[in-house]
Parts: C-alpha cells; structure tokens; sequence
C-alpha cells in the first residue's frame, strides 16, 4: 500500500491510501497527496485590521479576510474550534477562487487580505497562490497563524506575506505537548525565520489562568522574545475566555495581564499591548523615546494617529517600526 508523507507542518503525518492528516483537510489519493479546501471558504469577513491583532499596520484599514476547515493543532481553549476542528464536508463552504478573493478585496477597498480564523498552513496552497495574485494586484498579505510549519513552505510563504501575527502560546515546550497537541521549538524557529525575512511580525500570548500565568512563564517568554528577535517586535496579551474544552477555567484576571505588560515593559519589550478587554490603555500606542500617546485605539476604532507614513512618530521623529504606507 503507497504511503504519502505530507511535508507541511512538523507532524509529517505518513498517509495510507484514502487516509487524511491530522489537520483533517489532506488525503493520500491514489498515492498523491491532495488538499481538501483548496478554494473552500467557509469564513469570509471585512475586518479592522486591529483586530488580527495588528497593531503596526496600516491602522484603521480593512483586511479581506478568509479561513477553511482545518488546523494541524488541537488547542484546548479554541475559540474557532467549529471551524478549525471540523473536516471540510462538516463546514458551510463557498467557492472561491484566487482570483475570485483578490477581485472582492480590491472590491471593498481592503488593503490586505488576511488568512485567518483557523490556522492558514492547513490551506498553504490556497493561500500561496492568492498570495501572489494579491501581490500582482498592489494588495498586501496578512497571515494570523500559531506558526507550527516546516522550513521550506515557511521560506517561499515568507516571500510573499507582508505582515504576520504569530500566537506564541506558550513558553514551555510541555504545555505545547498537553495543550495544543503541538511542540514549541518549530514555533520558534518560525518566529525566526520571519523576523529575518523581513515579514512584519507581531506576537500574541493567551494567557490562560493556571497554566501560563505564572511570572515565571511570563518572563521567560519575554526574554526568549528580546533575545531572538528584539524589543521592537510587538507582543500582545490577550485575556482567554472559557471556550471548548476549558470551560472549566475562569476567565483571565484583567490584573494578571496588567502584570503581564508590566513584566514585559520591565524587560524592555516597546510596544506592549492587552487584548479582549475594552475600555484600557493598554490597547494604545506609546513612542518609547518621548513617552507620547501617538496612537489611541478605542476597541477596534482608532480615535488618534501620530505616526506619519514615514514610520515616524509626528511629535518627536522616532522611528516606529511597523507598516505605515
């Protein structure tokens, strides 16, 4: 019987014929492999792009953003996990072809298209080919993703995403293991690679109360950032919610990610934010060399912008790094 090693993610799953990946969304056929959602859509918004979250990117543009069925980890606190943990013929799917996405994007007035939602490798196809389209239309690639990917497909995805928020769910390589059903070093690997490639990066950390809250995790985490790939990657906390099988868990003490920004401010991390709770000041933009408020967020909104297209803070020129033009 003709086995198929699917080289995509870490997990390299070796399929048997009519057998599908862990992700549920590839399938050896007759010896091949195939995907099973190429042009399958069944999640499709006009977002702000603050809420990828993105925080040093085009503020207050709109991202054409689009997901399928499928995901190559199992995150116990899924919050997309009707979509992420389902097979394809379990999900309400539209067609859409490349072509079809970058023509409704430039439709909408969306500078970006985002793939987002569930985890975009498990449709690295359908993602590297609206990708390019995209490019050829003057349309930006955005990429929301936990980042658990071999090598090559990272280096030709590289080449066309501009911007990535990249979940770094946890520090430890253990909770990985019993929580996501992953591992962290080809995470971190990834990071990496992006960094240096130029890809805009931001990093997001769900802290989930009992399991990676400790200041322990938190620093460690923040300096593993600072080490690889310096202060000015952004990095925002985000507050869980019980969801899908932690609902056991109660909700992220809003102090606990206070403390969380302050460790991280403490480590010299410039640009700190919190997520999923309103109303805090944590979702602003401060220019770490005059202290100034140049970006205020209200939720989604952004009520205030001091950073020109020139990247610079309009109050005292610093430079803030990010994509602004």
């Amino acid at each position: 019987m003709s086995k198929v090693e699917c080289l995509l993610c870490p997990k390299r799953c070796e399929l048997v014929e009519g057998q599908r990946g862990d992700c549920k969304v590839r399938l050896n056929l007759e010896g091949k492999l195939k995907t099973l959602v190429y042009g399958k859509v069944c999640a499709a918004h006009i977002d702000p792009i603050e809420k990828k979250p993105l925080s040093h990117v085009l503020p207050s543009s709109r991202a054409f953003s689009i997901a399928t069925a499928g995901c190559n980890l199992h995150c116990k606190f899924c919050q997309n996990w009707q979509i992420s943990q389902r097979e394809a013929e379990e999900t309400e799917n539209h067609d859409l072809s490349p072509e079809d996405v970058v023509n409704l994007a430039r439709r909408n007035k969306c500078e970006t298209i985002a793939y987002t939602y569930s985890e975009p490798i498990v449709f690295y196809e359908y993602m590297v080919d609206t990708a390019r389209l995209a490019h050829q239309a003057g349309i930006r690639n955005v990429w929301v993703t936990a980042a658990f990917i071999e090598a090559k497909p990272l280096d030709e995805l590289c080449n066309l995403i501009d911007a990535a928020n990249i979940d770094l769910k946890s520090i430890r390589d253990e909770y990985y293991a019993d929580i996501c059903y992953g591992s962290l070093k080809p995470v971190q690997d990834a990071i990496v690679k992006a960094v240096k490639s130029g890809v805009w990066v931001e990093l997001t950390n769900l802290i989930v109360p009992t399991l990676n809250d400790s200041d322990e995790d938190i620093t460690d985490l923040c300096r593993w950032i600072v080490g690889n790939v310096g202060v000015d990657v952004p990095l925002h906390f985000s507050r869980f919610h019980p969801m899908y099988q932690l609902e056991n868990l109660p909700a992220t003490p809003v102090g606990t990610l206070i403390r969380a920004r302050e460790i991280a401010v403490a480590e010299s991390i410039n640009y700190v934010y919190i997520g999923n709770v309103p109303g805090t000041e944590a979702g602003n933009t401060y220019c770490p060399n005059c202290k100034s408020l140049i970006i205020e967020r209200q939720g989604y909104y952004v009520a205030l912008n001091r950073v020109g297209q020139d990247g610079r803070c309009n109050l005292c020129g610093h430079k803030i790094p990010g994509i602004w033009k």
